[in-house]
């Protein structure tokens, strides 16, 4: 009974299915099936014998020695970690501050030409990002450096001060993808009813008082969902900002070298396929954990606010 029961529901909502076909088979492809290769992290992987042919590490951690034990590995777990928390911090600051200010706008025109330019540098590649970085802050001919000595100031050398650079890397994240992370927040904002506002008014309510009581308040799960889910993703660095951005740059190292580039490095070195893939393997261990954990203290104050 229970079966023609499943056939019924599924032949019911067949067209659902048939819809969701394409993104279970994407989904199959490109993030099931590879999980079968997390066995590299535990193998001495050899091109000629294969993923499964290869001789297992003897002893079998043997590929994540190097990770707890250099204490360049250390630094780039560090920073992985402090960089990305800085990042989300600061981004939740703008994104929300940016839908705030845009939903108050009451010209439409302006808003969706603002709108539209606090977008568009999210379609600039973290190349070109990094070339006008380094127009700006080169030591010899960078703008600003050019502008310190016509006012009669020392020219500074960015390139070798790592600590202002967390500072430098957050500003240009913010600038090129603060646009794309205000449209969420901007849409939850567009989804309040009126109403609130109207009977806000009507009883003295300033707009700020209206932003504070019935703006943020209704934010909150969105802001909830989205931070949970990027702490999932703060072992994870975007390689191709700190690439572009920093490079080869070894003075930099310090605060900006973080878990992707120590692999990169490593592999183009070494070309040690077993030890950048016990590198993947622990940032998503630790991802997985801090999502369960986030999502634990999430349920604790707002269950609603939760991801699970």
């Amino acid at each position: 009974m229970k079966s023609d029961g499943v056939l019924r529901e599924l032949y019911r909502n067949r067209t659902l299915l048939l819809m969701f076909l394409p993104v279970a088979a994407l989904l199959l492809v490109f993030n099931y099936l590879p999980l079968a290769g997390l066995v590299i992290a535990f193998k001495n992987f050899d091109f000629s014998k294969g993923i499964f042919g290869s001789d297992w590490m003897h002893p079998l951690l043997n590929n994540f020695d190097y990770l707890f034990s250099s204490s360049v590995a250390f630094r780039a777990i560090r920073n992985t970690i402090l960089l990305n928390a800085l990042f989300i911090a600061v981004g939740l600051l703008f994104e929300v501050g940016l839908a705030l200010l845009l939903n108050e706008l009451r010209n439409k025109i302006f808003k969706r030409v603002a709108q539209s330019l606090t977008f568009l540098p999210f379609f600039i590649s973290w190349i070109v990002v990094g070339v006008f970085t380094y127009n700006l802050l080169n030591y010899e001919s960078g703008a600003i450096n050019r502008l310190l000595v016509s006012l009669g100031l020392e020219a500074v050398d960015f390139y070798s001060l790592p600590g202002l650079w967390p500072l430098i890397l957050t500003l240009a994240l913010r600038w090129k993808v603060t646009g794309y992370g205000t449209i969420i927040y901007l849409a939850a904002l567009t989804n309040v009813d009126n109403a609130y506002y109207e009977a806000a008014s009507i009883d003295g309510a300033t707009r700020w008082q209206q932003i504070r009581y019935i703006s943020l308040p209704m934010l909150k799960p969105t802001v909830m969902i989205l931070t949970l889910l990027a702490i999932g993703r703060i072992m994870n660095a975007d390689f191709g900002m700190f690439y572009a951005m920093v490079g080869d740059a070894t003075l930099l190292y310090p605060t900006t070298d973080v878990i992707d580039t120590l692999v990169y490095r490593s592999l183009r070195k070494s070309g040690d396929i077993g030890m950048a893939s016990a590198a993947g393997f622990i940032q998503s261990v630790v991802a997985f954990v801090l999502v369960l954990g986030s999502n634990y203290l999430a349920r604790r104050f707002d269950r609603d606010s939760a991801i699970f």
